[in-house]
C-alpha cells in the first residue's frame, strides 16, 4: 500500500463520492498538493479502510474522492503489547512513533517507580494526548489502516494484572539469563513486553511482574535506551512470530 493515508471518522456510510475536508482535506490539497487521477487512502484507523481515486481538489481543504472500495483488515495475531515506561523529555514521543511504525498494537504507558517524570493532572493528559497524537500520524505516515491503541497511563499493579493474562509476558531487562530471540512464543493471542525506564525496573516490580507470570528477558549484549529497546523487541517478535513473512 503505497498510496497516502487519511483518517476519516466513518467509512461505513461510503456513498459513489467522499468529500474530505477539514485539517485532513487541508493536508491533502495544500500539503500533500493531491490533483485529480491520483490514488488515495481513507482509514478509520480501525481497520476499515477504503481506496479511492481524486477527482477533484477545491480550495484549501477539500478534496473529492471517488472509485471507492471499502476494505476491512483483521487484527493481526499473535497481538503485541508494550508495556512503555515513561521516559523523560521528547523519547516518549519517539518510542511511540518507532513502535507504531514497526507494527505494534497497542501501547501502554507506565508509571514505573523510578520514572523521572510523574503525569499527574493536566500535564499528564496532555502528555497522553501527544503520545495518541503521534501514534495517530505515525500509522499514517507507515500506510497502517489499524492504529496502535495507547492506553491510559498504567499503575504497576495494573500492569501485572494485563502480564497475568498474557499468553506471552516478557521484561526486557539485563538480570535476565534467557534471549527474547529464542523464546517459546504462542502463535495467536496476546504477547505483552515491559519496557522498564532510564532507572530500571525496580527489583520490587521485577517481583511483582515474576508473580504475574512475566520473565526477564534480554535482547542481545547491548544495553538499548528505553526509548528504542520496545520498538527493537516488536521488530524481533514481529518476524518470529510471522507477521512480517
Amino acid at each position: 500500500m503505497t498510496a497516502p493515508v487519511f483518517v476519516v471518522d466513518r467509512l461505513d456510510r461510503v456513498g459513489p463520492e467522499f468529500v474530505l475536508d477539514g485539517p485532513e482535506g487541508r493536508h491533502a490539497v495544500s500539503v500533500k498538493r493531491l490533483r485529480p487521477g491520483e490514488d488515495v487512502v481513507l482509514t478509520d484507523g480501525r481497520g476499515r479502510w477504503a481506496e479511492g481515486v481524486v477527482k477533484a481538489a477545491e480550495g484549501k481543504d477539500r478534496l473529492v474522492v471517488t472509485e471507492l472500495s471499502v476494505h476491512e483488515e483483521p487484527p493481526a495475531g499473535p497481538r503485541i503489547t508494550v508495556v512503555q515506561a515513561l521516559p523523560k523529555g521528547d523519547r516518549g514521543e519517539l518510542a511511540v512513533e518507532t513502535m507504531t511504525e514497526v507494527g505494534v498494537d497497542a501501547i501502554v504507558p507506565w508509571q514505573a517507580s523510578r520514572c523521572i517524570i510523574q503525569w499527574k493532572g493536566e500535564r499528564g493528559l496532555k502528555a497522553l494526548g501527544k503520545w495518541r497524537a503521534t501514534a495517530r500520524e505515525a500509522g499514517k505516515q507507515s500506510r497502517r489502516v489499524r492504529f496502535p491503541e495507547v492506553a491510559d497511563a498504567a499503575t504497576t499493579k495494573q500492569v501485572a494484572a494485563l502480564l497475568a493474562g498474557a499468553d506471552f509476558a516478557a521484561v526486557l531487562h539485563e538480570s535476565g539469563d534467557a534471549r527474547l530471540a529464542t523464546a517459546d512464543l504462542p502463535a495467536e493471542g496476546e504477547i505483552v513486553l515491559v519496557v522498564g525506564p532510564e532507572g530500571g525496573v525496580s527489583p520490587e516490580e521485577l517481583a511483582l511482574f515474576a508473580e504475574a507470570g512475566a520473565r526477564p528477558y534480554v535482547l542481545g549484549p547491548t544495553v538499548l535506551r528505553t526509548s528504542t529497546a520496545g520498538t527493537a523487541a516488536a521488530a524481533l517478535l514481529l518476524g518470529r512470530t510471522g507477521r512480517w513473512s
